[in-house]
């Protein structure tokens, strides 16, 4: 019986990785469709969030399904349930990126994207490590992806002290710069994300309370 658990929790581990791998993909696709000016692109990433969401309700059934015949020994499992939350919702930043992405593509280009691809870059990364932590229940490892929110955040302020000179030259730029601050907010929220991701890893393994815990 405990062996079969055992089983069963790498197979949805495994599942968890593979949500991981394809919310980190959404990330970088609709970077590249913001970049690109592609439209359609963008549109693919929104569709393809269903499969983010149909990973969402697989591994929640299957977590309640081991919850239930594996109550005292199921400790991961409440963890898996809370990661699983994380990505669904780093998925819906990717959804909310592709969106503005979408009403900004009718419109010149504001300035050439430096920053925003960085942020993502570093965004994307610290989700994959803070799953690879999870996985190999490596607290060092935890503990460098909390420690790279703090470059996440100060990119983003740079991007909004820049936009922000841009609509105070001209008014006609606010739209877009709006929309720009915004991807810059919800790559934070990745970020954000892969931070709790990672302090859940250090009191999973460690019993020790990190700051930002996921509700």
């Amino acid at each position: 019986m405990q062996r079969h658990f055992h089983e069963e929790l790498d197979a949805l581990k495994q599942t968890l990785l593979a949500m991981g791998g394809l919310v980190e993909d959404q990330i970088r696709r609709v970077m590249r469709a913001l970049i690109e000016r592609d439209s359609e692109l963008a549109q693919e990433v929104i569709d393809r969030d269903r499969q983010v969401n149909a990973y969402d309700v697989e591994i929640d059934e299957k977590c309640v399904e081991l919850l239930a015949l594996h109550q005292p020994t199921a400790g991961d499992l409440r963890f898996i349930t809370k990661i699983v939350t994380g990505l669904e919702r780093i998925g819906d930043q990717a959804v909310n990126i592709a969106q503005r992405t979408i009403e900004l593509n009718p419109e010149p280009q504001l300035k050439p994207y430096v920053d925003l691809p960085r942020m993502a870059e570093k965004a994307q990364r610290m989700v994959k490590e803070s799953l690879d932590a999870f996985v190999s229940r490596d607290t060092e490892l935890a503990r460098r992806v909390c420690g790279e929110d703090a470059d996440v955040d100060a990119l983003k302020e740079q991007i909004f002290r820049e936009l922000l000179t841009y609509m105070m030259e001209d008014p006609k730029t606010i739209p877009r710069a709006i929309r720009l601050i915004l991807v810059s907010r919800f790559l934070e929220r990745v970020a954000d994300h892969a931070t709790n991701i990672a302090e859940m890893v250090i009191y999973m393994v460690e019993s020790k309370m990190v700051r930002h815990m996921l509700a």
